[in-house]
């Protein structure tokens, strides 16, 4: 286990074979300006051979369907309901998942403002403008147009694009991909542009405002493009590229009528843009797009305020092609009548010196400061950007200008918190793309970011019998309120056992929003709706919320997040052991790594409370709770019966912090309290559980209670990532000898016996090496969770064991099937997947907190991964 590192190094072509496969039909030898060599990188022509198809209800099996008949029978009665009748959209749709698109590239803005995606190939094709809500639309008119023109003649005009549309056919289109390539290390990306037979190469850099431990720009809804462009010709040219972008995002309400376009100029502080303002006068949820370019010397901006995208659209192909710049007509277009589509163009032209380099650089921002969720729309919030730009709904000229003078302090930032890990040569390459790019889902998994209302009381005006939380908690009013979906498919805010995987990589970079969203999570403990509601799975009727249980999430965005809690109904959530467990693990964790002791002293209240709830559960007597039917919410598919390895190995990890935090507290009567919970429990889970050579799945004694569980040793990771797991606060039923049996025993079956060992590890596996399939989920990978895994590996010093685990997924979602900037939660060996755009795969970012822990524990030695250095604070 010393280095991971050998066992991945690229090859001496200077790329690992799958790499090397995304970019096999490139032809030409340019790399662009300026381009990383850390990333994940493909070619505009390259075809993924593989074509999966997303999971949905026909693809329970037979047994499954007998154990599940009623849930079915009760879903689709509810689906019904929620389609037909109610017209909205179910939060998680069985019927009509979404089909995979291999399309994807990074996401542009910042965290919570609302997301616009580009492909990799330069689509604009994703969008969440409205929170939470995404729109699967490439919208064709969106593109970027190079101009080359040699002596006052047009020699080239291209369309930046693959694409040949049946519309604006005017316009010349089938750029050869094989000529291009992307590359994404997020939150930037790069596409490379030879244009054949011109000896001109481009490159477009796409930079958002993601940046470690920053609580301003970070929230910002803008991206900037900056194009570099080379000229390796002997003599100069006029080069002139134009962005036309549609007032809209591919919608129906594109049509609706009202919509209107105008040009701006705006100076501030000696620097000045000029754009476009595209105005979209939504009843519900309006905003402004704005397309801008930065006015530097010996630079021209020009621009048509409006033009209909349909037909040949020869008349603006034609004005660029005549003189390379637009009209620049004066005035702001007219509104758009109903079934009318309106655009916008800005063109930037430069001299570009033979054998020489120039560079312009263009933005695009959207302003939707005012949010309303839910189908009365009532419920308004105010986006986190609107306290440092107004919340008017004008301020989308500002957001481009801040953008344009400020992108270049981002990247500086950026590379310092990105460099010391990209340069450290014992990390594998996939590693640095993977622990990056998954990032992409913090900007781009329905999140919000939001101001809190001056008269929210989180709590609801409820305590509990140990104390009450602040009703407005100060890194709440400070850094504002956060919110993000369990899935763009599984449309949940803070679906929370998820959470427990994803927050490493909050509580890592963004840490004040961690604990904003824990603050958030303890004011709904202590909260009861008692609103009765049908259970899908068991057919029965339960509160919605009872007081002194962790909810299973915040809310839907088509409802009312953090007013009405728990979207999720397929289960009764006020037994679902797993997530009060997971929140005192969470409230040690944080205060480890924040060391904030108001939150501690906040939090200590409410982690008595739900320990007091989970005590029901301790049947026996004997210190260690019991599953009865499902075990968890996490593993909501698999029936377990007594205590089993991953619910009992949370709760001795929950009561070993438990008792941290007591003497942390000075709380002796606590601590005792829990130190004899922990000696009893451990007793008992290692007689009940333990094998010789890894911990049962459950203690039931039936057939299936052997099989391997992926995630047996979760409890134990936990602790690890606190600091704790030694000593004192190590759990006994924990030994490392045993730890690290059981990991093996995981690697060796759930790994190495699974696809090869080519796909990361199945959840659940039989010992004599076969899946076990007696769920719909057991026979599953999922990518969060095997990051995790991998975590626990490197943290118990089996670091090759741990990084070939990771890596098996990384290949496989980014490299064989075209998952890119949307990692599922799920796969299985062959032809399925499950849920698109997934939160949990942000645990990769535990793998990361693991070799940081070994630098800072002594443990790292010369050939294994070491701890980047810490990033920046914020300006």
């Amino acid at each position: 286990g010393r280095t991971a590192a050998r066992m991945t190094k690229p090859t001496d072509a200077g790329e690992p074979a799958s790499t090397a496969e995304l970019m096999s039909r490139y032809v030409s030898a340019e790399r662009g300006y300026r381009v990383p060599r850390e990333g994940w990188r493909i070619c505009l022509a390259h075809e993924f051979k593989e074509k999966r198809k997303p999971f949905q209800a026909r693809d329970v099996s037979l047994s499954n369907v007998k154990k599940h008949i009623g849930l079915g029978v009760r879903y689709l009665k509810w689906w019904y309901r929620k389609t037909q009748v109610e017209k909205k959209a179910p939060f998680i749709d069985m019927f009509r998942a979404l089909p995979l698109r291999q399309i994807y590239g990074a996401p542009l803005g910042g965290i919570g403002g609302g997301t616009i995606t580009r492909g990799w190939r330069g689509e604009f094709c994703r969008w969440q403008l409205n929170p939470g809500m995404y729109h699967y639309e490439t919208v064709i008119a969106n593109q970027f147009t190079v101009c080359l023109r040699r002596g006052h003649q047009t020699v080239y005009q291209q369309v930046l694009s693959v694409e040949r549309p049946s519309t604006l056919q005017g316009w010349n289109w089938g750029y050869c991909g094989e000529y291009a390539f992307y590359h994404a290390l997020y939150p930037r990306a790069w596409t490379v542009y030879h244009l054949p037979g011109q000896n001109v190469t481009l490159t477009c850099r796409q930079v958002s405002p993601v940046i470690p431990h920053d609580y301003k720009d970070s929230c910002l809804p803008v991206a900037v493009l900056i194009w570099d462009i080379e000229n390796k010709n002997d003599y100069p040219l006029d080069v002139s590229i134009m962005f036309t972008m549609t007032n809209g995002s591919g919608h129906k309400d594109d049509k609706s009528g009202g919509h209107w376009n105008e040009p701006f100029h705006l100076e501030k502080q000696g620097e000045s843009v000029s754009g476009v303002l595209l105005h979209h006068c939504t009843p519900i949820n309006p905003y402004t797009l704005c397309i801008a370019a930065r006015e530097q010397p010996d630079r021209e901006i020009s621009y048509q305020t409006a033009f209909l995208p349909k037909g040949t659209c020869e008349t603006l192909w034609s004005d660029l092609i005549s003189d390379g710049r637009l009209d620049s007509p004066t005035g702001s277009s007219p509104p758009t009548q109903k079934g009318e589509k309106v655009a916008a163009a800005l063109a930037v032209s430069c001299l570009v010196p033979a054998q020489g380099h120039n560079s312009m650089e263009f933005s695009l921002a959207w302003d939707m400061p005012r949010i309303t969720f839910g189908s009365l729309y009532v419920y308004v919030c105010y986006r986190r950007y609107t306290r440092f730009f107004g919340s008017q709904g004008d301020s989308a000229s500002s957001l481009c200008h801040y953008g344009l003078t400020h992108y270049q302090d981002w990247e500086t930032r950026i590379e310092a918190w990105q460099t010391p890990i990209l340069e450290d040569s014992s990390l594998p390459s996939w590693y640095k793309s993977a622990l990056f790019n998954e990032l992409y889902f913090l900007v781009d998994g329905g999140t919000v970011w939001v101001e809190l209302a001056e008269d929210a009381d989180i709590t609801g005006s409820q305590s509990c019998e140990y104390g009450g939380l602040p009703a407005q908690p100060s890194v709440i009013k400070e850094y504002g309120r956060f919110a993000y979906l369990e899935g763009q498919e599984y449309r949940m805010y803070n679906t929370y056992d998820v959470h427990f995987y994803a927050s490493f990589a909050l509580i890592m970079l963004w840490p004040k929003l961690a604990l904003s969203l824990q603050y958030d999570i303890a004011g709904c403990v202590v909260q009861q709706d008692l609103t009765e509601r049908l259970n899908l799975m068991s057919g029965q009727y339960s509160p919605v919320k009872t007081r002194n249980v962790v909810p299973h999430d915040i809310g839907d965005p088509d409802d009312e997040p953090w007013l009405r809690v728990n979207a999720y109904l397929i289960h009764d959530t006020a037994n679902w052991k797993d997530l009060n467990l997971k929140f005192v693990l969470h409230v040690y964790r944080d205060f480890y790594l924040t060391q904030d002791k108001q939150y501690l002293e906040d939090m200590w209240p409410i982690c008595q409370v739900v320990m007091d709830s989970e005590m029901k559960f301790d049947r026996d007597g004997d210190g260690l709770i019991e599953n009865s039917g499902f075990a968890d919410q996490t593993y909501d598919g698999w029936t377990v019966t007594g205590p089993s390895a991953y619910c009992g190995g949370l709760w001795l990890a929950s009561v070993c912090v438990m008792c941290k935090m007591a003497r942390l507290m000075d709380n002796n009567s606590v601590y005792h309290r829990y130190k004899d919970i922990l000696d009893r429990g451990s007793a008992a889970f290692d007689s009940l559980l333990w094998n010789g050579q890894y911990y049962n799945y459950d203690s039931s004694g039936r057939e299936l209670s052997s099989s391997v569980m992926s995630d047996q040793c979760a409890g134990q990771w936990l602790l690890r990532a606190s600091g704790l797991g030694e000593g004192e606060y190590q759990v006994c039923a924990f030994p490392v000898d045993k730890v690290r049996r059981a990991l093996k025993s995981v690697f060796e079956l759930n790994v190495q016996g699974f696809a090869r060992g080519q796909m990361g590890a199945v959840n659940g596996m039989r010992p004599e090496g076969v899946p076990d399939r007696s769920s719909v989920q057991s026979d599953e990978v999922w990518v969060g969770v095997v990051y995790g895994l991998a975590a626990t590996m490197i943290h118990e010093g089996m670091l090759e064991e741990g990084f070939r685990t990771a890596e098996g997924c990384y290949r496989t979602v980014w490299e064989q099937l075209g998952m890119a900037f949307q990692t599922p939660e799920a796969y299985c060996e062959k032809g399925i997947f499950r849920s698109l755009a997934y939160m949990r795969p942000l645990s990769i970012w535990a793998m990361q907190l693991a070799l940081d822990s070994r630098r800072c524990n002594g443990s790292v030695t010369e050939g294994e991964p070491v701890e980047a250095a810490s990033p920046p604070e914020a300006h």
